[in-house]
């Protein structure tokens, strides 16, 4: 297929035109309010920063990537939506395991790079359960099981993390249900994932920059 074919891949979509998807487009702001937020939190708190600075950016990012998807939706607006999420996704596991856990620089990497290559695996074993979604279960688990180690020495951020666990679990499942529910609800519910994965964003932004505040 050619980057410039159209995709028709989630309920709310009719036709092939901009504005198809209007509520999944629309909904993309909640990034945007997330990264707002977020930096105003970083500046208040971490100025100097940097690393979570680039975090915030790529949180702007991913809503940019995916308002393009859910608008122009053709091949190669897939890859404006999902890079920026895989880099965060990557980057995050990197600075948490560091600044979070303490571990040596070398570990860290070792962890992210062997997430990176087994994290595609999984999903394609969970991808008949679980369709699209399943490639972002790796994710969730790594939440829950970096938050476990957290607990262990600073309760409030390790239940933080577990609370944006559980939310992002529940976000997953609208993603999840777009389509099996399409026919009783034309609206679909992806633009839940997305309101609700800005609220996820931010939570994590907001455990690192409360961490680093101290």
């Amino acid at each position: 297929m050619a980057l410039t074919d159209p995709m028709d891949i989630y309920c709310e979509r009719i036709g092939p035109e901009f504005w198809s998807e209007p509520i999944n487009a629309v909904t993309n702001a909640a990034f945007f309010l997330a990264a707002g937020a977020a930096f105003l939190l970083w500046q208040r708190n971490t100025p100097r920063d940097w690393p979570v600075l680039f975090l915030i950016g790529v949180v702007m990012a991913i809503g940019t990537g995916s308002f393009l998807f859910h608008t122009v939706a053709t091949r190669w607006a897939v890859y404006t939506d999902t890079i920026p999420i895989t880099v965060f996704i990557h980057v995050y596991m990197l600075l948490a395991l560091r600044r979070l856990l303490q571990l040596h620089w070398v570990i860290c990497f070792a962890v992210v790079i062997g997430f990176f290559m087994l994290a595609p695996v999984a999903g394609q074993v969970w991808a008949p359960y679980f369709g699209g979604s399943a490639a972002y279960i790796p994710a969730a688990l790594a939440i829950f099981v970096i938050g476990g180690f957290v607990f262990q020495s600073d309760r409030r951020l390790g239940a933080q993390l577990f609370i944006i666990g559980i939310l992002f679990i529940v976000s997953l499942t609208f993603r999840t249900l777009d389509e099996p529910l399409c026919s009783q609800w034309a609206l679909g519910t992806h633009f839940l994932w997305h309101i609700l994965n800005g609220v996820v964003l931010f939570g994590l932004l907001r455990v690192l920059i409360w961490h680093r505040a101290g």
